[in-house]
């Protein structure tokens, strides 16, 4: 069964390949939201260029979403070490002015689908506790995640880390 999409909805391409431009793509989407400080911002740029300096030894992952060439959202993850089959999601993010589309939706799931074929087996995500974030959490509930653990004032007084998990597939 095909899905009806409407016309005014963006066509978007997935790629996994990183590309040196994309560092550009990140910082702009990652500042697009409001919610990072420069330094989170830096740090996503950072996981990037790693994979670009080491490849897959870097350990970090890419998936990317494309509208007419400009890349408007990607994820970023990867296997925790000394684990089996378990992996983190350290970013997924999605430029400003696309938000509200599903892309983000896709995004997780192709994501999701890229894991269980290296191997995964459990993917964690963590997230702030501010209000800010409320909306984010609320996309991870209704993507099958389940909250793990709360670590009081993790980031800042008041300010918990709220860590998600979902199965992806039976040991």
């Amino acid at each position: 069964m095909s899905e009806i999409v409407p016309e005014d909805y963006p066509r978007i391409e997935f790629r996994e390949e990183t590309k040196v431009e994309d560092c550009e793509s990140v910082r702009r989407i990652v500042e697009s939201s409001a919610f990072f400080s420069p330094e989170e911002v830096s740090v996503a740029v950072e996981l990037l260029t790693e994979r670009l300096t080491k490849g897959l030894e870097s350990g970090y992952y890419f998936l990317f979403a494309e509208h007419d060439g400009r890349v408007i959202g990607y994820t970023c993850f990867g296997p925790i070490p000394c684990t089996r089959g378990s992996f983190d999601l350290y970013w997924i993010a999605v430029q400003d002015e696309f938000r509200g589309l599903a892309i983000g939706r896709e995004l997780l799931s192709k994501t999701l689908r890229l894991i269980e074929t290296i191997g995964g087996v459990r993917i964690y995500i963590e997230t702030s506790s501010r209000p800010q974030y409320a909306p984010t959490r609320a996309f991870y509930c209704k993507n099958g995640f389940e909250q793990e653990a709360v670590l009081k004032d993790f980031y800042d007084h008041g300010d918990d880390k709220i860590v998600y998990s979902r199965t992806i597939r039976q040991f």
